[in-house]
């Protein structure tokens, strides 16, 4: 335990000076780009079954990288662009070694596409690995500027898993988007592979999933927005999103899997300060994995309920709340509640930044209590 102090101590002090992004080439119309992002974290988690033999009594802590992010992004012509992510996700979390998605240990592929613009921002062809544009949570906002600690915890947030097929949040596909009525209506639409392999998915279907977002002020025109803009925008922006695969085998039967959304996001300058809200519903069915520590199960339908309450302060603080409810609706399945207060203090921008946080997951029948203390540095 001492070892592993030292080391996160010692990374702690190392990244600000890592951290950043150069350019490296420019001639005309191309250009080169490259960066670095990372996050530390200690977890503190009370009453987990640790060691799986269905008593939730043991106590845990856990030292992490729990993300590292290599860039490469650049112009080839003004219509050509391409980026890539390679990255590291949880490294050193207890019980977890997916080496191949860069899960646990090792480094993989995370994020890798060309873009061409077929009609300027208004249409684009995207071509690669990306975001699934589903939900606003983990489908258009970077990680590098959440509100909250992590994701919510249906998408993978803190200790959990993603519910929809997902290569670590993604999916190698084909997306037309663009922005349009000007620049205020964002649309997305993906082919993609989602759940593959002759088991799960005996007649290789494909997927497909898709968003809507309208900003009534300050438009999103990017591929990631921000989870909070810390008063440099006026935000408030509806969305809604689909995902569907059909014909996907889950407990020895074939079901059409789905899932739709609505969400509302706020950022609202208030002189020195800056609020920030966020709510959301999802529909699921037929999800394709299980939610950790609840009753939603691969194959089960449900619904998720998101809020999230944030408020900058003079100073760079920001204290935030988050909420969220997964509701399966299965006869007698227990509702799951995660929720949970925390504090960011800003050191530049929205990457750069210290976090702690206090979360409860409640099922009905055992509660986990989380304490995360987060460092992340880079741009």
């Amino acid at each position: 335990m001492l070892k592993k102090a030292l080391f996160l101590l010692i990374l702690l002090m190392v990244l600000p000076s890592l951290a950043g992004a150069i350019e490296v080439y420019r001639e005309g119309d191309v250009s080169l780009n490259i960066g670095y992002w990372a996050q530390a974290w200690y977890q503190y988690v009370r009453d987990i079954d640790r060691d799986v033999d269905g008593k939730w009594d043991d106590s845990l802590n856990d030292f992490m990288i729990r993300r590292t992010y290599f860039s490469v992004s650049g112009t080839v012509t003004p219509k050509v662009s391409v980026f890539m992510h390679y990255a590291g996700d949880r490294i050193g979390q207890e019980g977890l070694d997916t080496p191949g998605m860069g899960l646990g240990t090792g480094l993989a592929l995370r994020d890798g596409w060309v873009n061409y613009k077929v009609l300027k921002d208004d249409l684009m062809v995207q071509v690669g690995r990306m975001y699934v544009p589903f939900t606003r949570n983990y489908g258009t906002t970077s990680t590098m500027s959440m509100l909250t600690t992590d994701l919510d915890w249906g998408q993978g947030g803190l200790r959990s898993g993603i519910l929809y097929p997902q290569k670590v949040g993604r999916d190698d596909s084909v997306t037309l988007w663009g922005n349009v009525v000007e620049d205020k209506l964002q649309y997305r639409l993906m082919v993609g592979e989602g759940v593959e392999g002759s088991a799960a998915n005996p007649d290789d279907t494909l997927r497909f999933a898709g968003r809507l977002s309208f900003n009534l002020f300050d438009p999103e025109t990017g591929w990631f927005n921000a989870g909070t803009y810390l008063g440099k925008k006026k935000i408030l922006a509806f969305g809604g999103g689909f995902d569907f695969q059909p014909d996907l085998v889950t407990g020895g039967a074939k079901h059409n899997y789905g899932a739709y959304t609505t969400d509302m996001h706020l950022d609202l300058p208030a002189g020195p300060c800056a609020i920030t809200a966020e709510v959301a519903w999802l529909m699921l069915r037929n999800v394709a994995n299980p939610v950790t520590w609840s009753a939603l199960a691969a194959g089960t339908d449900g619904d998720i309920y998101t809020a999230k309450l944030g408020v900058l302060l003079p100073g760079d603080f920001q204290p935030f709340t988050h909420f969220e409810l997964i509701h399966p609706d299965a006869s007698g399945a227990d509702n799951t509640m995660v929720s949970g207060v925390g504090c960011n203090y800003y050191i530049k921008g929205p990457a750069n930044k210290l976090t702690a946080e206090w979360s409860v997951v409640d099922d009905d029948t055992h509660t986990v209590d989380i304490i995360t203390v987060q460092a992340a540095f880079g741009f």
